[in-house]
């Protein structure tokens, strides 16, 4: 797994050893000797994780730690203290500071690449959704690395899994200082709960009495609906090879026993803060992908959709010798609407007529608005009668209650014309079924307005 690791240290032997450590597992290793020269690489360069030490002469770790961290560019850079501070407090600020991780020299070569190969794993995760994201700045929505900046990481939800009531009622009252916790003391039922839970973090004792909690963490990984939620676990000082092997299987974060109060907390809160901000990226991918194939003002698909999707429905159709119709509508008159009320009643119309269309038509049929005051409407499993009495109850609707425009002050009668085709043989291009809809259309039109027309081969 190749990454770009920015080292920062300002003595010359600690920038030589991690980059011996670092590029001896093929990691391509950038170097600074001062926290100025790493914000600047940062803004310049793309790094994957950022090794950080505290003890530097112009700026200390925590605060080029806090500047990457409230930056919305660098904002999710992973950044892992290496320093000689050892102390609760020091990991504390380190993790309030906004550091992912907080490493203790000397490092073990062991600790410290599968702690860099963990993050570099979730890196690349985050870089992808970031890139599928990238559009819904461009269409106008939030930036999630601003609320991300924002976000104190508390009023989560959190679900311990500890079988030990001295363990556990000491944890849970720590974290309800600042979350909603739920404790699960059977093992065997925690992938269920935390499936169910609509949780923010996972946090699993290594020290289970009849359960390994490895295998509890791999599940998580493994099943759906938990595959994204965060896993802290939380092991003894002596289980360094399980904690490792944790790492590798997808834990997020760990702790060690004794567990200090203020630690727990700050790391709680890290996963929490990366939940949300992964989560809102999803969302903004969801969103862009909804409205790269919505119309905005109707909520129907657009055309874009509808042509990618109808040479789909008519294979379908013609593989399973089974009926297509296709009918194309358009509001008749719609120009003088907007001359005599203005654009914002034509938009109305428009968004009323979808809600019409909705509801005469069923949920395997295909509405999309086709541009302007035009609409198509397919539907697989029908033939021409069904299609034509669809059509005939859809213009009644239509045609039988006037639309509100203007913010309800003024109400319009509204018509439409709609021209009907099938698909009527195997081998016939949908791109001619369109064209013949069309021409019923335009002979709808020609012979007065207010009418189903439909068409044959």
């Amino acid at each position: 797994m190749s990454a770009r690791i920015l080292v920062v240290d300002d003595v010359p032997a600690n920038v030589k050893l991690l980059e011996a450590r670092l590029s001896a597992e093929y990691f391509d290793v950038l170097t600074a000797s001062n926290g100025a020269e790493a914000l600047d690489i940062c803004a310049h360069s793309e790094c994957d994780i950022i090794l950080l030490d505290v003890m530097m002469p112009d700026m200390d770790g925590f605060e080029v730690c806090r500047r990457l961290k409230s930056n919305p560019a660098t904002h999710f850079i992973p950044v892992v203290i290496v320093t000689a501070l050892d102390s609760p407090s020091d990991r504390v600020r380190g993790l309030e500071a906004g550091a992912d991780d907080f490493l203790t020299k000397p490092v073990s070569d062991v600790v410290l690449i599968a702690r860099v190969r963990s993050l570099t794993r979730l890196k690349m995760m985050t870089d992808e959704l970031r890139m599928r994201a990238i559009t819904s700045l461009e269409i106008g929505m939030e930036a999630p690395e601003r609320s991300a900046i924002a976000d104190k990481g508390v009023g989560g939800r959190v679900l311990l899994v500890d079988d030990r009531p001295s363990s556990y009622e000491r944890l849970a009252p720590i974290l309800s200082a600042e979350h909603t916790v739920d404790v699960e003391i059977n093992p065997a039922e925690a992938l269920f709960h935390a499936a169910d839970g609509n949780y923010d973090l996972l946090i699993v004792s290594l020290s289970l009495e009849n359960y390994d909690g490895l295998r509890l963490c791999s599940q998580a990984r493994s099943l759906e609906r938990t595959r994204q939620l965060p896993i802290l676990a939380i092991s003894d000082a002596d289980n360094n090879a399980r904690l490792l092997r944790g790492l590798e299987i997808g834990v997020n974060d760990y702790l060690l026993r004794p567990v200090d109060k203020n630690e727990l907390l700050a790391r709680a809160r890290t996963q929490i803060r990366k939940r949300r901000y992964t989560d809102h990226l999803r969302d903004n991918v969801q969103n862009s992908i909804e409205m790269a194939i919505t119309d905005a003002l109707t909520g129907l698909h657009n055309r874009r959709y509808m042509e990618s999707h109808l040479s789909t429905l008519a294979e379908q159709a013609s593989s399973r010798g089974r009926p297509l119709a296709l009918m194309i509508l358009d509001i008749d008159f719609f120009k003088s609407i907007n001359d005599t009320y203005g654009h914002d009643a034509g938009d109305d119309v428009l968004r009323e007529f979808a809600v019409r269309i909705r509801k005469s038509i069923r949920g395997i049929d295909l509405a999309c608005r086709y541009g302007g005051e035009e609409f198509v409407i397919v539907m697989p499993e029908t033939d021409i009668q069904v299609a034509g009495m669809v059509a005939e109850r859809l213009r009644r609707s239509i045609a039988g209650e006037t639309f509100a425009v203007n913010k309800g002050t003024k109400r319009i009668d509204v018509t439409i014309s709609i021209g009907l085709a099938t698909l009527d043989h195997k081998d016939e291009p949908v791109a001619d079924v369109l064209k013949r809809a069309d021409i019923a259309l335009y002979r709808a039109k020609h012979d007065g307005r207010n009418r189903v027309v439909s068409t044959a081969a």
